[in-house]
């Protein structure tokens, strides 16, 4: 970073976090220390913590990726490649973003109610982490975690479901290319609502649809488009904010917060489509 720097005669300083919620305080420290970018090191859940400290500021924010699945900067089209990500940074032009509340905590890229949350909260506990483990805890869990009920008010209407999870999308993606919702943009000031049903195991034509883009044509999925909505449960259920873990709840209310947050992307995103 330090040596990118220099090539572009920027001078920059580097900060490392110290504990959850640090990076949203050295992010507001540098908006009033008058530094121009910053630049955020990790994956979602860090990405997300910075962005908290710039919300609604004149004071974009770029990312490195470092995590495992890294949904929004794939979203973005920036490179995991951190030395094309550096490159980029110092050619890149400024997003005004969408980003979105759930029940008062900001998200950016895909949050969730349901068995994702679930084995959101569960992973959160491991000391253990990666792609590997997440897997398993998947396939561990996957039985016994059953559909809930839910009542959706949205757009004037109230909606009685059943659902294993229903997904908030701003962005396209969880991350490694799973795509929950491929129509979504940052930028258009709604959300995608994907209410998944609980899918038989033997179905992997589902998880293969997700990787394709293909997510939406399933039977088992059902996508609707908001600004805003409500979701009540009849018993607390588990959720994530971007993969983080945030317990359970029996109300949910959803929020979109239209171009609040300013981004670098790469002038050429890495997979030329449209943000």
């Amino acid at each position: 970073m330090i040596d990118a720097c220099e090539a572009n005669d920027i001078e920059c300083t580097i900060e490392f976090t110290q504990s959850r919620g640090h990076a949203t305080e050295l992010a507001r420290e540098a908006i009033t220390k008058g530094f121009q970018y910053v630049i955020a090191v990790g994956g979602d859940g860090t990405v997300n913590e910075v962005a908290q400290g710039l919300i609604r500021s004149h004071v974009p924010m770029g990312v490195i990726s470092r995590g495992s699945g890294n949904g929004l900067a794939r979203h973005l089209g920036i490179s995991l490649k951190i030395k094309e990500a550096l490159t980029d940074l110092f050619n890149s032009r400024v997003l005004a973003m969408d980003t979105f509340t759930v029940n008062g905590k900001l998200s950016l890229n895909v949050s969730g109610i349901g068995f994702d949350g679930h084995i959101a909260n569960l992973f959160g506990g491991k000391t253990k982490r990666g792609l590997a483990g997440y897997a398993k805890l998947i396939i561990q869990e996957y039985i016994q975690f059953k559909e809930f009920s839910f009542e959706l008010s949205i757009d004037n209407q109230h909606i009685n479901q059943k659902a294993f999870i229903v997904a908030i999308a701003n962005s396209s993606q969880y991350g490694n290319n799973a795509r929950i919702a491929p129509a979504a943009s940052v930028c258009d000031g709604l959300l995608q609502v994907a209410i998944l049903k609980k899918v038989p195991a033997y179905r992997a034509d589902f998880i293969y649809a997700m990787f394709t883009g293909d997510i939406e044509k399933s039977t088992f999925c059902e996508t609707l488009t908001a600004s805003s909505f409500r979701l009540k449960t009849p018993i607390p259920i588990s959720y994530h904010i971007d993969g983080e873990p945030c317990g359970i709840d029996d109300s949910f209310e959803v929020k979109v917060l239209p171009s609040t947050l300013q981004v670098l992307v790469p002038h050429k995103p890495k997979h030329g489509k449209s943000v």
